[in-house]
């Protein structure tokens, strides 16, 4: 797997993020539960898991010559704020599209990221009503700088920063697990990352397969259900085996659950509290509530349902995300919320 042949800009300064054993956690669960921590991949703006793919979808655009990014996300998209961050870093205009997923739900004085939009503050910010296909929003957008001259090679990154060039920066972190869980003696019987616009969940599963190491990626849909994400992740899978020169993903190789998005992208359900509010109790880790709060309680059902073995040794992909925790935090004080201790979790991972 030579990665060296995509040009790639580094924003990473904090090494190699570690993986962590959850003790308490495993105790409580009876599985060996391990951590990667992406949520303190630092380098830009409060950081997180979209870094290792802006470095090649940066990468790119600078090496193609890039006058101006256009990108786009949802209200509270951390790609967008991480983005905008890397824009600044390389001196770029940088425009936002943001979609409201959940209608009426933008507001400039929301906090989390729309805090911190206001602080890096982009070159433009346009709103769109949920269902805008937001590719041809970004297409016209470009279009209308080609037209007028104001750019003349403004560049799109997809959605999420997804795509064969973003999912690159996950075939990388997989590099980098298969070293740590080298030196550590280990081998995982099970991974579970966040499955959403795909690039992450799509290069973790095919950088590990160029490395020759099978563990079962399971990917915890927060987007889409299965009809649509299965394709997506398979399109993009792809994608990066051809990039890393390697087969594409056998059908077993994708596997999704689509159990724990609740009414959908961004939509707070009440596993998704109560995971954040058991790591947060356990560990002292915390979780965010879009992505790894609904990843968090996917893996923590399969355990408890058996689909994960007693004894497994399991690690969870934390992306980060946490600025967003602070748009929701009238999820995490309503009274009607159950708490942790309540959903029964104990060492043999039965209710």
């Amino acid at each position: 797997m030579n990665l060296n042949i995509k040009p790639r800009r580094k924003y990473v300064n904090c090494g190699v993020t570690p993986i962590e054993r959850l003790h308490k956690l495993s105790e409580l669960l009876g599985v060996n539960f391990y951590i990667k921590r992406d949520d303190l991949l630092a380098g830009l703006a409060m950081g997180g898991s979209k870094i290792r793919k802006l470095e090649f979808l940066m990468g790119d655009a600078v090496a193609n010559g890039a006058d101006a990014i256009i990108t786009c996300g949802a209200v509270q998209s951390n790609h967008a704020r991480l983005t905008l961050a890397a824009c600044i870093r390389e001196g770029l205009p940088c425009h936002l599209v943001l979609e409201e997923r959940v209608p009426g739900s933008y507001d400039r004085t929301a906090g989390g990221n729309n805090l911190l939009y206001d602080l890096l503050e982009p070159t433009s910010k346009t709103v769109v009503e949920t269902g805008v296909d937001l590719m041809q929003t970004m297409q016209g957008i470009a279009a209308n700088f080609r037209e007028s001259g104001k750019y003349k090679n403004p560049i799109i990154f997809p959605v999420g920063g997804s795509g064969e060039l973003g999912a690159l920066g996950y075939a990388s972190c997989s590099a980098e697990i298969t070293w740590q869980l080298h030196n550590m003696g280990l081998n995982m019987d099970a991974a579970f990352v966040t499955s959403g616009s795909g690039g992450t969940h799509s290069g973790l599963l095919m950088g590990l397969r160029a490395l020759n190491n099978p563990v079962a990626v399971h990917g915890i849909s927060i987007s889409r259900r299965l009809p649509e994400q299965q394709p997506l992740i398979k399109r993009i899978a792809e994608a990066t085996a051809k990039n890393l020169g390697i087969a594409p993903p056998m059908s077993e190789d994708i596997i999704i659950h689509d159990d724990y998005l609740g009414g959908g992208y961004s939509m707070p359900t009440e596993g998704m509290v109560a995971a954040v509010r058991l790591l947060a109790k356990t560990e002292g880790i915390i979780l965010d509530p879009v992505y790894t709060g609904k990843a968090m309680d996917g893996c923590l059902s399969l355990i408890k349902n058996g689909t994960i073995k007693q004894g497994s040794n399991v690690l969870f992909i934390h992306t980060g995300g946490t600025p967003g925790l602070f748009a929701y935090k009238d999820f995490f004080f309503d009274d009607l919320i159950i708490d942790s201790k309540e959903i029964g979790w104990h060492k043999s991972g039965s209710a």
